[in-house]
């Protein structure tokens, strides 16, 4: 599911650490259950939680007015 169909819906203190951890190459336990938990990919596929395109969505388009 794209990043932006379920961004929105993610918890604030997620969409913080994510933004102060551009390109993490682990996300913590509580990130990856926000992220399943507002609809994105579930933990059970860590691989695959947070493409390239999404890390460039975060960099680029979320917005910290959230």
């Amino acid at each position: 599911m794209e990043i932006f169909m379920w961004w929105l819906d993610l918890d604030l203190d997620c969409k913080e650490w994510l933004r102060e951890n551009l390109r993490a190459g682990e996300l913590p336990e509580t990130v990856l259950q926000g992220i399943a938990e507002a609809g994105g990919p579930h933990p059970d596929d860590v691989g695959a939680v947070l493409t390239e395109a999404d890390w460039d969505f975060i960099e680029t388009q979320s917005e910290f007015v959230d």
